[in-house]
């Protein structure tokens, strides 16, 4: 078993669906809500682009990545904040990530409405899933509550 923090690459096609839906998120076309989320690069100081789906959870507004520990989570945690875009309407936010064991109803509730694009990503976990199986699948899904600061 690797004790590397879970990841799933994305596929080429993924990778360019992806970015036509950033592409589409930039001129104003937000697909279900998604959004296109820049966040600045812990190495090369950057603005890193890609497209996100924002959840709102009972008033609280959160990014949850399905597919693990990726680079845009790794640039999150270390900048503590970032943008989301939908054509010229751009949101700053600051962002603190959640302890595993307060993850369940943000991971449920989102499952439960983006499961159709994400489900493949969460190793059969969805949202039927009992409480157990889907904290058991919480470290593998970073989870971040933000706060629009402008």
């Amino acid at each position: 078993m690797s004790s590397s923090p879970y990841y799933l690459e994305g596929s080429p096609l993924n990778v360019r669906l992806n970015s036509v839906i950033g592409w589409l998120a930039r001129r104003g076309l937000s697909l279900a809500g998604s959004a296109e989320l820049s966040v600045r690069g812990r190495k090369s100081g950057q603005m890193q682009r890609v497209p996100v789906n924002p959840h709102t959870y009972e008033g609280g507004q959160y990014l949850v990545s399905a597919r693990g520990h990726s680079q845009w989570v790794r640039n999150m945690r270390a900048a503590g904040g970032g943008e989301l875009r939908v054509g010229r309407k751009v949101r700053a936010f600051t962002a603190v990530e959640l302890p595993d064991d307060e993850k369940l109803p943000i991971l449920r509730a989102y499952l439960e409405k983006w499961g159709w694009q994400v489900n493949a990503y969460f190793q059969g976990v969805t949202a039927e899933s009992t409480d157990a199986e889907i904290l058991a699948a919480a470290p593998d899904h970073p989870v971040f509550r933000f706060t629009v600061t402008g």
